[in-house]
């Protein structure tokens, strides 16, 4: 029943956490040939357990010479329809000479999982009756043995997420025309918020630069709208053009900003975006009647959501 996985045998000095049975006259169990011994019931992880050992070995899958045991997961009848438990177990012998625990379980840290089909799992060769009986293992001492359990039951008590890179997103490209440019005094203008693979984003321009330049330059902020709505560790990764559009010979002044923004760090900063000689000069054809044009082109944006 162990399904051929790989044990790891090692020994410890702590005895098991959730159970420990002990057999006095255990030659009697021999004797009687009493096929399996099964446990009285102990609570684990939430649900409830008990040990079945094989004291000759499992005869249903002709186990021989070797004593088996396994972890069986008790009171199934009263879990709900469909109900699975994943478990790391370990399964332990006492070892009353040197008061050390010899403790077996599968290698690479398996999890078993407990079902309405497969309500047993454990080593159908947990040890050898030779090891066993051999006294100075000290497993058997004065006719009494100690076995024991730790169930560790792997439960999904966090969030589940997805998340997914979309290209193009819809409604990617966001025009914001600012009129009456030359007549502007604000220090900052601000976009309205547009929606971009779920997320809400702004652009802020400096017509005269923000604080950090020396008022020759056009800054231009990419921002998230709503960063305090978003949860503290959450990130969102964009790959964004910002442009200021060349209205008459299509040459636009462009640059590029891919990064990720959070509640923490929700602004890319272009303090020096375009040159304020440039930007004014008639013939380049970037203000036209007045009306300065910016655009945000998101070409990549993460999408993320909760379960």
């Amino acid at each position: 029943m162990d399904n051929a996985v790989a044990t790891v045998r090692s020994i410890r000095d702590v005895p098991p956490a959730h159970y420990s049975l002990k057999l006095t006259s255990f030659s009697l169990f021999l004797d009687a040939d009493i096929g399996n011994y099964p446990s009285g019931v102990f609570e684990a992880g939430g649900y409830e357990w008990k040990l079945c050992i094989h004291p000759n070995g499992n005869e249903k899958i002709n186990v021989d010479r070797h004593i088996s045991l396994y972890l069986v997961i008790a009171d199934t009848e009263t879990l709900p329809p469909g109900w699975e438990v994943n478990v790391n177990f370990k399964l332990f012998v006492f070892d009353q000479i040197r008061d050390k625990y010899l403790t077996i379980q599968d290698a690479e840290g398996v999890i078993r999982r407990f079902h309405r089909m497969k309500t047993e799992w454990g080593f159908d060769q947990f040890v050898s009756v030779e090891t066993f009986n051999d006294a100075s293992n000290g497993y058997l001492v004065d006719d009494c043995c100690v076995f024991g359990a730790e169930v560790f039951v792997i439960k999904h008590m966090g969030k589940d997420e997805s998340a997914s890179m979309v290209k193009d997103p819809a409604n990617n490209i966001y025009t914001s025309r600012i009129e009456k440019f030359s007549a502007i005094d604000q220090d900052v203008i601000y976009s309205d918020e547009f929606i971009v693979g779920g997320t809400k984003w702004k652009l802020q321009i400096y017509p005269k630069g923000n604080s950090s330049v020396d008022g020759k330059w056009l800054s231009l902020y990419l921002s998230l709208a709503r960063r305090k709505t978003l949860p503290f560790d959450r990130k969102i990764f964009a790959d964004c053009k910002l442009r200021v559009r060349g209205e008459v010979y299509g040459n636009h002044s462009e640059k590029e900003v891919f990064c990720w923004f959070c509640a923490s760090s929700y602004s890319w900063r272009f303090p020096k975006f375009m040159a304020l000689s440039d930007l004014n000069d008639a013939s380049k054809g970037f203000v036209v009647n007045d009306v300065l044009t910016v655009e945000a082109q998101i070409t990549f944006i993460s999408s993320t959501k909760d379960f």
